[in-house]
């Protein structure tokens, strides 16, 4: 098969998946590496595809809908894990992380989770490829993105991640 063809075949599959689809699946699917299917993306998305890539794998088109929010927060690594089921307990999707780095400006990392399950996996990837979270940079401090599906599930979030000391404030 040809590059184009197989561009246009993971475009299709991507369109049709009803979740997110990793890059590993992808090279299993189309017989060729990891590597030739990261290019593949990069290609389709410079095409004017809009592709997100999360942890969990590509997802195509953009999420719409929803109330979308900021919130600033402050925490070690040990409080990923409860940070994030706070959030998705309360129904709302955490877009991504955004970090203020001193010598690069702004640096964000999509996250793309929406559920406990999302939130598992996130961590268990953190663990397992001893990758330090963006957050260890700035001394736990972090941006998220949040979408939520209404002004109160976006306040009950705030009013348990500020129980819980995860929620910065200029007293911090």
């Amino acid at each position: 098969m040809g590059a184009k063809l197989r561009r246009e075949k993971i475009l299709s599959h991507l369109k049709n998946a009803g979740s997110a689809v990793n890059g590993t699946q992808l090279a299993g699917i189309f017989e060729v590496s990891r590597q030739v299917i990261v290019g593949d993306i990069a290609l389709l998305r410079a095409s004017g595809n809009e592709i997100l890539s999360t942890p969990q794998g590509y997802i195509y088109g953009s999420k719409e809908g929803g109330l979308i929010k900021k919130i600033v927060c402050i925490h070690g690594v040990e409080g990923i894990e409860e940070e994030l089921n706070i959030i998705v307990d309360n129904g709302c999707e955490v877009i991504d992380v955004i970090i203020e780095h001193a010598v690069y400006g702004e640096l964000s990392g999509k996250l793309e989770i929406s559920n406990r399950y999302d939130v598992q996996s996130f961590v268990h990837t953190l663990v397992t490829e001893n990758a330090p979270p963006l957050s260890l940079l700035t001394g736990g401090v972090h941006i998220h993105t949040l979408r939520c599906p209404d002004e109160e599930a976006f306040l009950r979030v705030l009013r348990q991640l500020e129980e819980n000391g995860c929620l910065y404030s200029d007293a911090d």
